[in-house]
């Protein structure tokens, strides 16, 4: 069974909202479980924690880190913030992008589901600002793994090696 579809929305709301605890870190305990905050539980996350639904729906679209779809089998975060910025991650995202053939943020566009295809499977890039690596930049995560200094020549190989764990899980 799809992780949507595996806890009830108002089961997977109980299971983690309790007193005291903010909207955030519930919506955290809820993506830790099943990878995605699925949108089914906006309406009981609200009544739990006496929301308006507007304001549960704005907290997970106001924040990158939560996502309201199951992750692509291979996730790119790329740093867009000014450090990186300055040290070539514009041009690293266009050869990403390139060499994936997706776009960068297409979930949070409406194009889709961001999963844009690979010729092996699917990736998903998304950005995000700041990895804490500015000393290192460009900085980028691919399946919650953090990698500095990346180059085009070092994403090519880091996405082959990922590429590869996608079709032969360990």
């Amino acid at each position: 069974m799809e992780p949507s579809t595996a806890i009830a929305p108002d089961d997977l709301v109980q299971r983690h909202a309790r007193p005291g605890m903010s909207l955030v870190a519930v919506l955290h305990a809820i993506q830790d479980d099943v990878g995605f905050v699925p949108p089914a539980t906006v309406a009981p996350l609200a009544r739990a924690m006496n929301l308006s639904r507007a304001e549960v729906h704005g907290v997970i679209t106001y924040y990158h880190h939560f996502r309201q779809q199951p992750a692509a089998p291979v996730t790119v975060q790329l740093c867009r913030a000014e450090a990186c910025r300055s040290m070539g991650t514009e041009a690293l995202a266009k050869h990403i992008e390139s060499r994936t053939g997706c776009q960068f943020d297409a979930h949070k566009h409406g194009n889709g589901n961001g999963n844009g295809s690979h010729e092996h499977g699917a990736v998903g890039l998304e950005s995000v600002y700041c990895l804490g690596q500015c000393a290192l930049s460009p900085a980028m995560m691919i399946n919650g793994e953090l990698h500095a200094k990346v180059t085009p020549q070092k994403f090519d190989m880091l996405l082959a090696a990922a590429m590869k764990q996608v079709e032969q899980p360990a």
